[in-house]
């Protein structure tokens, strides 16, 4: 029985070896980069852009901002590729379907344009 419970805390103990430690470099560096990307899509602001240039630029440097914060943080870039798909892959399948529909209101729009008229 001593036997037993000295190979289950062995286990125990090695399972706690095999953890991995990540550097905190690595933890300052996407702080770093986070704070950079948020002076620029403050910079967006700044320098007045409008339109679309504006919008695109806050949406990249916000999906950035996501990106690293997801992949570092929430340890995503060391999982496997099976849960990293299950957690990614949904969001973007919306992603496409929005622009789908989108897509077909401008259709649907424009074909009543066509045939009803401005209505005015």
């Amino acid at each position: 029985m001593a036997h037993a419970e000295a190979h289950a805390a062995q286990a125990v103990h090695g399972a706690h070896a095999e953890q991995q430690q990540h550097p905190i470099k690595l933890y300052l560096l996407v702080w770093g980069l986070l704070f950079v990307l948020s002076a620029f899509s403050y910079l967006v602001d700044y320098f007045g852009l409008q339109g679309m240039l504006r919008w695109s630029l806050i949406v990249i440097f916000m999906l950035l901002k996501a990106g690293l914060i997801v992949a570092v943080f929430m340890h995503m870039a060391w999982e496997r590729l099976a849960l990293i798909y299950a957690i990614i892959l949904p969001p973007l399948l919306v992603l496409v379907f929005v622009a789908l529909m989108v897509w077909e209101s401008n259709y649907v729009l424009f074909t009543r344009l066509v045939f009803f008229g401005s209505g005015g």
